[in-house]
């Protein structure tokens, strides 16, 4: 039996060595093959490339079998460990280029838990990183690495206990960045391929600074992965920070669209008020479809989704944006891509990267930010050679410039109209909705001015026309009673007045210079602005000391100069004040020329807008000078250079605190000296008066040269703080008593009784 056992032990430990040969036999081959990209240009499946089998298992359950165009040229190179720089149509498969890189370099290393963080994907948003997080665990199944999701929303200390354990993270860049700089035992030290899927979106939606501090906290030795579908120069110059040597793969580079060819896309020009009839007639007539519908801000889809579902259109209405948990986020996320029939509305949170399965229209409610959003928005649909249709609702003010910024980006689009027949109104409706829901009408006044902030904060003016826009005609369709006031559609019309009235006053000023031979003189100069303001009387006295005056005077007699002969009015300064030229006087000695604004202040507000004083000292002479004066460098060198004059200077001034130290020492030890010598002196002189007491007691009364002896001798007591000239006659009355100890009850009676008395 013990034969046998050691036999099969034996079978055992050669098996596994074999087998562990074997391993590092196909991870030798696999590392071998995949170092030449070059022989994987033709490749068409995924069973033609170099990956392990766990990886082929994989794909094969998740039904993955044919390789895009992206996947094509984009897989070989990342797996021969190169940077590269990927840009494609959305819908093309570019998740799939980064992940199976990504798991097989990590595998082609026997990554282990040990080994910490190997892989890091970053993406700009929740949806999408919970996207590619499921894409991940689908075809990484037979993997045995560690995965997670790191995203905002969830708890935060449950990450932390678990984030130093995972192989391969998938995050949005905020949460990142916060267990970078919060996690203990949060490290990337060992990371080997870093992703960034949609890159330029990534720097667009104000995550530049922190992808920054996060590119600065990685290793420079790593493999960079950068994936989106449209090219804009902030991902190239994040490419020049963090690539090396990387390959560009463009596919639909030269392509003669920027979009799939089995999107049909078109446009409508509808007034603004009649957007919301436009969306709910579309509705009715498209049940039976799946359809995402775009608008600018998130309090728009808010009060469209309620609205909507007051009307009750016969389909379901769902709606997403940012301003919703994250929990509610996917769980919307993930109903939307189960259902049939549905309507989608949301911001561009959606607009990136998401795969909603079966999408048939895209409708863009609101124009879009550019070119490359309204790129990403269509892209939801026809997605993998699948059809969709797009719809875009310009207003009048936007068709122009929007055309233009699409045939740039070679983007074909055709205008349909709308059947007027078929298109219903509901403004009534939401009338009745605003009157009597009242936070329904809240909702549309939010979402009113949340649209004309929109339209006010976009760069490109020439599509965008805050003041183009009919406020009173948007703010009834609705269901408002009115349009509420807005500041920045008022500061956008004055702009436009100011620019009008500028052009109209620099064309009469140049009539009137021809006209007229001396010419006027307009305020050109900031300062001169800024004096020519109201309320200006913190200014006032120092203006007055650099304008001359002096120009402004005429003869006092009545006689004016030759030139003023011609004018038919002249004013002049008189020497006489006004009553409130003597009121404003008496205010500036007083010291200050008060304004409305300034009686209103308090007093902490006027000392803070008061000058500051400044430090002086005098020399000999009586010259001041600031506390420190900047001296030329010649004659700061005489003394020699900075170096030795530090030197100096610190020995000095270490030689006076050593002195100054010494003395004080001495000082403090005299005081205690004196301290102690009148102690001893008081304790004496208790002793001798005690003396003195019991013999006067004994022989009677002493004579008085005895007592005048010992008053010289007793030191004066100094009264302290809470005592007055009584206590010091009680304190004189106090004597010390001398007997002998009280042996019986009699003795202790007689003892208390005498101490009474005293």
């Amino acid at each position: 039996m013990a034969k046998g056992t050691e036999a099969q032990a034996v079978q055992k430990v050669n098996a596994r060595d074999l087998k562990r040969s074997q391993d590092k036999e196909d991870l030798e081959t696999l590392e071998k093959n995949a170092s030449q990209p070059e022989n994987y240009s033709t490749a068409k499946y995924f069973t033609d490339l170099p990956l392990s089998a766990k990886t082929q298992k994989g794909l094969s359950q998740c039904n993955f079998k044919q390789m895009t165009e992206i996947q094509r040229k984009g897989i070989p190179l990342a797996l021969a460990k190169r940077d590269v720089l990927g840009a494609a149509k959305t819908g093309s498969g570019k998740t799939l280029t980064f992940l199976i890189p990504l798991l097989e370099i990590l595998y082609r290393q026997s990554w282990n838990a040990a080994d910490g963080l190997g892989a890091l994907v970053i993406s700009p948003t929740r949806e999408l990183a919970v996207q590619i997080f499921e894409v991940l665990k689908k075809i990484g199944k037979a993997h045995t690495f560690s995965a997670g999701l790191i995203i905002g929303g969830k708890e935060f200390k449950v990450e932390q206990e678990r984030i130093a354990r995972m192989n391969i993270l998938v995050c949005t860049p905020g949460r990142l960045l916060q267990h970078m700089d919060q996690s203990v035992g949060f490290s990337c030290d060992n990371l080997q391929v870093l992703v960034l899927d949609e890159a330029d979106r990534c720097m667009d939606m104000g995550f530049q600074n922190t992808m920054n501090a996060i590119i600065d906290n990685l290793p420079r030795q790593r493999q960079t992965l950068l994936f989106s579908a449209t090219q804009t120069r902030s991902v190239k110059d994040l490419a020049r920070l963090s690539l090396k040597d990387p390959e560009y793969v463009a596919v639909h580079e030269k392509a003669e669209h920027s979009t799939p060819k089995t999107l049909s896309q078109h446009y409508v020009v509808a007034e603004l008020p009649k957007k919301l009839d436009v969306l709910y007639s579309f509705v009715k007539s498209h049940l039976k479809n799946k359809t995402i519908v775009f608008l600018s801000s998130c309090k728009q889809t808010r009060f469209v989704f309620e609205s909507f579902c007051k009307l009750q259109p016969g389909v379901p209405i769902m709606h997403l944006h940012g301003k919703q948990k994250q929990t509610k986020r996917v769980d919307i996320f993930r109903k939307f891509t189960s259902s049939q029939h549905a309507v989608l509305l949301c911001t561009d949170i959606a607009a990136r990267g998401l795969d909603f399965p079966a999408v048939d229209w895209v409708l863009q409610l609101d124009c879009p930010e550019d070119a490359d959003t309204y790129i990403h928005r269509v892209g939801r649909t026809a997605r993998f050679a699948a059809d969709g249709h797009a719809l875009m609702i310009l207003n009048p003010s936007e068709v122009e410039g929007m055309l233009e910024e699409l045939k740039k980006k070679r983007v074909p689009i055709e205008e349909i109209k709308i059947r007027t027949s078929k298109q219903q109104s509901i403004q009534k409706q939401l009338q009745s909705f605003c009157f009597q829901d009242p936070e329904i009408k809240y909702l549309a006044q939010r979402a009113f001015v949340a649209y004309m902030r929109s339209i006010y904060l976009q760069r490109n003016k020439k599509v965008f026309d805050v003041t183009a826009l009919p406020a009173e005609e948007f703010a009834l369709s609705l269901g408002l009673a009115g349009a509420p006031k807005i500041k920045f559609v008022k500061k956008a019309e004055k702009k436009i007045m100011g620019a009008q009235e500028k052009k109209e006053a620099s064309d009469e000023s140049e009539e009137e210079e021809e006209e007229v031979a001396a010419p006027v003189k307009e305020q050109k100069t900031k300062i001169d602005r800024m004096f020519g303001r109201k309320n200006q009387d913190i200014l006032s006295e120092h203006y007055s000391k650099l304008v001359d005056f002096e120009g402004d005077k005429i003869k006092l007699d009545g006689g004016a100069d030759d030139e003023d002969d011609d004018d038919f009015l002249t004013l002049q300064r008189a020497d006489h004040a006004l009553e409130s030229e003597e009121e404003d006087d008496m205010n500036e000695v007083e010291g200050e020329n008060i304004s409305k604004r300034k009686l209103k202040m308090s007093k902490k507000e006027r000392a803070k807008n008061m000058p500051r004083g400044d430090k002086t000292i005098f020399d000999d002479e009586g010259v001041a000078h600031a506390m420190y004066e900047l001296v030329d460098e010649k004659d700061f060198l005489k003394d020699g250079d900075a170096k030795s004059q530090i030197k100096a200077f610190i020995d000095e001034k270490g030689e006076l605190m050593q002195t100054a130290d010494k003395e004080d020492k001495e000082t403090v030890k005299q005081k205690k000296l004196a301290k102690k010598i009148k102690r001893k002196e008081r304790e004496r002189a208790a002793l001798k008066e005690g003396e003195s007491g019991s013999s006067s007691e004994e022989e009677g009364s002493g004579d008085e040269g005895s007592a005048m002896s010992e008053d010289e001798e007793e030191p004066e007591r100094k009264r302290k703080w809470f005592e007055d000239e009584s206590s010091d006659e009680d304190s004189n009355k106090k004597r010390v008593i001398d007997v002998a100890a009280p042996e019986t009850l009699e003795d202790q009676e007689a003892l208390a009784l005498k101490l009474l008395g005293a």
